[in-house]
């Protein structure tokens, strides 16, 4: 029992330990993001996505590359982009670039795994972009796109505000109030999955033992060069350990260090970290959205992409001699995470900001409120899996406390 009690405390300490690490990145990376997203309106966005042009491509990348991160507002947004009139590829570009270039993530994934995994991440991006392109083009499903388009209902919040300019947005009271609601709103859609990513990282981390891994991915725990068919089968695997999980792209992070560290291959752990947009939750909601065949078809589609980015990072990395060594670095739990540094001075400096930001969101929401604007009473009902994420989130909240307990009675 003390044994299982120590590991509660551990498992708490790394969560925890793993979030204050990475705060400020967070922080830091939501400013830039609601900035730039007061900055550009949607309109903007779908007035030059039509087509399946370089242009319309290279726009909706960048795009989707100055958005949030969060991989269900991605899913919301690139639905309402298609259906506004988008062209396909271009869409599917800002929904790969919403979740894998965006600024955010390359500051977190730079704090656990190091500047390989972040150049990975945004070269990766991009040639899973063009590498849907390719499959769409080899497919040619135009059938199915005309009938998800005629499926699809125009009801897009279409405000037709101008946004205001930088210099607008930071002298004025009501710009500070805008990038409060929109700092809130960007923290309000991941903290369940960073939550949850983190506390998993931390029990993974504390319970599960090196054993586990070797059996799940195959060849982890090899000295030798793995060969290739080893290579692609931790590829494939890295998407199926995904799947199940309730868990998005900066949520995943932390996990992605832990298989890094138990000697899950380089094109392994990238294949986890592409895999944010082929998780079971996900694949709900596209059939929500645009019905099951669409759904399967962009599962397979988004498959397919990350299983050959992976490797084309994994085999281009070993040829320029810049593939990482997990043995190198030392394994990311034993880190000294509280330690007074950098990082401990950013994250007071981004909390500061981000109580400046609440207060301004508060100011905002009572505002709203006052004008009779509020609709925060409106009841919808939960389906199955937000049920079972409120019971995740709440489980991952009562696991912290009494870990934290435990950590503080050591």
């Amino acid at each position: 029992m003390e044994s299982f009690l120590n590991g509660w405390a551990e498992a708490a300490r790394t969560s925890l330990g793993f979030f204050w690490m990475a705060l400020w990145a967070f922080a830091l990376g939501y400013v830039i993001s609601s900035l730039i997203q007061l900055l550009v309106t949607r309109e903007k966005m779908q007035k030059v996505m039509h087509g399946g042009d370089p242009k319309s491509v290279s726009l909706g990348t960048f795009f989707g590359f100055i958005s949030s991160s969060c991989s269900f507002a991605a899913l919301a947004t690139t639905r309402a982009l298609f259906a506004k009139g988008a062209g396909f590829i271009p869409a599917m570009a800002f929904l790969l670039a919403s979740t894998n270039l965006v600024i955010e993530l390359g500051f977190v994934i730079a704090i656990f795994l190091g500047w390989q995994f972040v150049v990975a991440e945004y070269v990766g991006g991009i040639l899973l972009i063009l590498s849907v392109w390719l499959f769409v083009w080899l497919t040619r499903p135009d059938k199915l796109i005309k009938k998800v388009r005629q499926r699809l209902s125009d009801n897009s919040d279409n405000n037709g505000d101008n946004p205001p300019s930088f210099g607008e947005l930071i002298t004025s009271k009501s710009g500070w109030q805008k990038l409060g609601m929109k700092y809130v709103m960007e923290w309000q859609m991941i903290w369940k999955d960073v939550l949850i990513g983190f506390t998993v990282a931390g029990l993974i981390a504390a319970f599960v033992p090196d054993a586990f891994f070797e059996s799940l991915f195959v060849g982890t725990g090899s000295d030798a060069p793995l060969p290739f068919w080893q290579i692609l089968l931790q590829t494939l695997v890295g998407p199926l350990a995904a799947f199940f999980t309730f868990i998005g792209s900066m949520g995943n992070i932390p996990l992605a260090a832990l298989l890094f560290d138990k000697g899950v291959s380089f094109a392994g752990v990238m294949a986890f970290i592409f895999s944010d947009l082929v998780v079971y939750p996900v694949l709900r909601i596209n059939a929500r959205y645009y019905g099951w065949k669409m759904a399967l078809y962009i599962l397979g589609l988004l498959l397919a992409a990350l299983v050959a980015t992976s490797l084309l990072l994994h085999y281009g990395f070993n040829l320029l001699g810049f593939l990482p060594d997990s043995t190198s670095s030392g394994s990311i739990s034993d880190r000294d995470m509280f330690a007074v540094d950098y990082g401990f001075v950013l994250n007071l400096i981004f909390i500061v900001l981000s109580a400046v930001l609440i207060y301004f969101w508060r100011a905002a929401k009572k505002s709203h409120q006052s004008h009779g604007h509020d609709h925060g009473d409106t009841k919808q009902s939960r389906s199955l899996s937000e049920w079972l994420n409120l019971i995740l989130v709440a489980g991952c909240i009562i696991w912290l406390v009494i870990g934290g307990g435990l950590l503080l009675a050591r």
